[in-house]
């Protein structure tokens, strides 16, 4: 099947506002690597220049991503080869603010929370995940959109094997990520907070009222609501 991994870089975090201002892809079935910077309709936020390091005046003369030839490009290939990006939902939703639709997607973070079953990752963000799981991934530097793609790979890999030992064939295993890709993550374990790093299911018994306080904080968040916390808790208040 075909896989296109891609990383996007932004003007910031929020939804339905920010834009991107890098996009970085490769093929599966391809080695090169394409990166190429836009300039946004909207400024650089400090706090997304602080993470990236790309400013305002990097971009201050570079084109608009839509009508480039990469835009053009990534409307073909998306049409054919099956998105993969670290929590995807993200980058969909930067590329569809660009005017593209992505058929289908497969999201790395989701995935490997979903095959950690016993919780023992403490992190999941990509780069974590990157050293944590030891991933060889040659010409992979620090954070940007490039050794994100190649680590984005790497993990990947990782994580189609993990699934090929227990299901029949490449095309299951396949299915089997689009399927966990599609649904909300049920969150094993609380990475912030008073309870940092205890199981949720434990802690629904034991102090049932900070998860219908957080639940509420999520449910009532102005700048987007994370749908993988609504969901667990949204589960564990039900029980």
């Amino acid at each position: 099947m075909n896989i296109l991994f891609l990383d996007t870089e932004t003007t910031g975090n929020e939804i339905g506002k920010d834009r991107l201002v890098e996009v970085c892809y490769k093929q599966r079935e391809e080695e090169g690597v394409h990166t190429e910077q836009f300039k946004p309709p909207l400024p650089i936020s400090i706090k997304a220049m602080s993470v990236t390091h790309i400013t305002n005046k990097m971009v201050e003369h570079k084109k608009p991503f839509i009508g480039s030839s990469m835009h053009n490009r990534l409307s073909e290939l998306l049409k054919t080869h099956i998105l993969v990006a670290h929590n995807a939902p993200f980058d969909i939703a930067m590329l569809e603010a660009e005017g593209l639709s992505v058929p289908q997607s497969i999201d790395t973070l989701r995935v490997a929370r979903f095959l950690d079953e016993e919780a023992i990752i403490p992190e999941y963000n990509l780069q974590f995940l990157r050293y944590y799981l030891d991933l060889d991934i040659p010409g992979a530097g620090a954070h940007d959109a490039e050794s994100d793609v190649r680590t984005l790979e790497a993990l990947f890999e990782r994580l189609f094997q993990k699934l090929q030992v227990t299901l029949t064939d490449d095309k299951a295993a396949i299915n089997k990520l689009l399927e966990i890709s599609s649904q909300p993550s049920l969150l094993k374990r609380f990475t912030f907070g008073k309870y940092k790093g205890e199981l949720v299911q434990d802690i629904a018994h034991t102090d049932r009222g900070y998860l219908q306080w957080l639940y509420k904080q999520k449910v009532e968040n102005e700048e987007g609501q994370d749908v993988d916390w609504i969901h667990t808790l949204k589960y564990y208040l039900s029980e």
